[in-house]
């Protein structure tokens, strides 16, 4: 689980989205970012979590709210991901995961058994200023929106 905290400064990144852009932190200075980690694209968790968010993007956006997904998939596999269910905000295509782990969202994990390596759902609220306003750990993918906008 992250190390980070409310009030810590968000740390910074450049990576690249589905499409091969490449998007910085600082691209979001001046606007509040809902930055959220998931472990695979197009697995049914990860899907549910990000049509939320996608079905709440115009709520967001009246709030001032930018939206930005991360995994450590393809570029491809994001665009396919984001082509497939019409996600309505960029994806960031963390194979690298030099931003996944700068948020320290990387770790052990435990599913039906088994001990495995892998990203941690992790949801961060950033403000205007890259200060992190939020940190949500357990994440409900269902209500995702209401946990953020609480």
């Amino acid at each position: 689980m992250t190390s980070l905290k409310i009030g810590d400064k968000a740390p910074s990144f450049n990576s690249v989205d589905q499409e091969g852009n490449t998007v910085s932190l600082e691209d979001f200075k001046g606007k509040k970012l809902v930055l959220f980690f998931y472990p695979k694209a197009s697995t049914p968790g990860c899907t549910v979590e990000a049509c939320n968010l996608r079905d709440n993007h115009e709520r967001f956006k009246s709030l001032g709210y930018e939206i930005l997904g991360v995994s450590a998939d393809s570029a491809k596999r994001q665009a396919n991901f984001k082509t497939k269910y019409e996600l309505t905000y960029p994806l960031l295509a963390d194979e690298s995961m030099d931003v996944i782990k700068s948020y320290d969202v990387w770790g052990t994990k435990k599913f039906m058994g088994k001990v495995y390596d892998g990203i941690h759902r992790t949801t961060f609220v950033i403000d205007e200023h890259g200060i992190i306003e939020d940190v949500i750990l357990k994440v409900k993918t269902k209500a995702h929106t209401d946990q953020i906008l609480k």
